[in-house]
């Protein structure tokens, strides 16, 4: 029985647990929370950090794994990589390589100096360096912990007065104490956030989507919706997908999974804002799954463990599916989420809610305080639109 070591602990595990015992893998979960969800899925657990590359090592040669993932956490990618290159495992791309991508500031470093599209940026790690580049930048800027997730420590600063604060507040999300500032771009139309997969380097499924945010969370900048397929125009598209590529040739990536955000700006230009070699959070691959049935959570996990892994196409979606992430904008005691039944027959795939009546709920200011998902089917985009443009008719979160 061949032996898959997943890094993390959260429900987003789940499904990746599920398809490596179809498979018949012993799966070990390793983070520093016993009480996470999906260490109950899992055959064997180990209380180590996921940063902890080293212990995380020990372990995964003392108990001889076939394979690692970090699948849909990201705070656990880098050891991943680590572990994986020092077994001799398959992973996407080095442990070098992954170091890049997985640091903000090192990603937009290597964007520039390789002639991608990307914001003028730096990256810091001290106050008093940033603040004396403020005339660096073209205002406002955005602000950003070089290694965090789920748009956790990021603020948008329209003046060199505010700039301190959202520093101070990034570094807070930093697990390293580092953050980056980069103009800020204005979007046209909307941001895509899509898994994507390569085979011996080859990006033989490139995918996008419509990303929406929600106005009045106390965090703008947390994905609320996203949506399948992309309004993305379809030559920017082939521009970004041209661009992933050259990106995964230049990384000398290999096979696997990658959780890839890109935007178009309203200066017309296509931009790869961040690219990490894990599945996305907020069950993003298994939407895809519904939506293309093309299961890349299958060939991740096979692909973790040497197995081969089923031919993969480029995807195609009949209708619109919509991945709804329920939230709430206070702070407060759960009640219950109510469904309209019309609608939930009509458009709900399925209501994944993952708090229980009497938990505290968080207002809305990153990926982890999301109450649970919905997944929607539309016929059309203009019948989509319509539903979310009148979500108190058919949608109320009680706190």
């Amino acid at each position: 029985m061949k032996k898959l070591m997943m890094l993390g602990g959260l429900s987003y595990l789940i499904p990746a647990i599920k398809t490596a015992h179809a498979h018949g893998y012993h799966v070990i979960t390793v983070d520093y929370l016993p009480d996470n969800i999906a260490h109950k899925y899992s055959d064997e657990y180990y209380n180590i950090s996921t940063f902890d590359k080293e212990k995380i090592l020990d372990v995964a040669r003392r108990i001889e794994i076939d394979g690692i993932l970090s699948f849909a956490v990201d705070a656990g990618v880098v050891s991943a990589a680590y572990v994986a290159e020092q077994m001799g495992l398959p992973f996407q791309c080095s442990f070098d390589s992954t170091c890049i991508l997985q640091d903000k500031s090192l990603f937009r470093e290597f964007l520039a100096r390789n002639g991608f599209n990307t914001p003028k940026a730096r990256g810091y790690n001290n106050v008093d360096d940033a603040l004396n580049d403020i005339d660096y930048y073209s205002w406002p800027v955005i602000v950003k912990p070089v290694d965090s997730c789920g748009s956790k420590g990021v603020q948008k600063v329209d003046t060199p007065e505010l700039l301190k604060e959202a520093i101070e507040q990034a570094i807070e999300f930093s697990h390293s104490g580092s953050f980056i500032v980069e103009d800020f771009l204005e979007l046209q139309g909307y941001q895509s956030s899509a898994d994507c997969f390569s085979v011996d380097g080859e990006l033989v499924y490139a995918d996008y989507s419509d990303q929406l945010f929600d106005k009045g969370a106390e965090n703008p900048y947390t994905p609320a919706i996203e949506i399948w397929p992309a309004s993305m125009p379809q030559e920017h598209q082939d521009y970004l997908t041209s661009e992933i590529q050259r990106l995964l040739k230049l990384l000398n990536c290999g096979t696997g999974l990658y959780n890839i955000e890109s935007r178009v700006c309203k200066n017309g230009k296509p931009y790869i804002m961040e690219v990490s070699p894990r599945a996305g959070g907020n069950r993003i691959a298994e939407l895809q799954r519904i939506g293309t049935g093309i299961d890349l959570i299958e060939a991740e996990v096979c692909k973790a463990v040497g197995d081969d892994i089923k031919s993969i196409d480029m995807p195609h979606y009949e209708g619109c599916f919509v991945n709804y992430i329920v939230h709430s904008n206070k702070d407060g005691i759960f009640e219950e989420v109510v469904i309209d039944e019309d609608f939930k027959k009509k458009h709900v795939i399925e209501a994944d809610i993952r708090v229980k009546q009497g938990d505290h709920v968080g207002t809305f200011k990153g990926a982890n305080n999301a109450i649970g998902t919905l997944f929607l089917h539309f016929d059309t985009r203009e019948e989509l639109d319509e539903a979310l443009g009148n979500q108190h008719e058919w949608l109320q979160v009680k706190v």
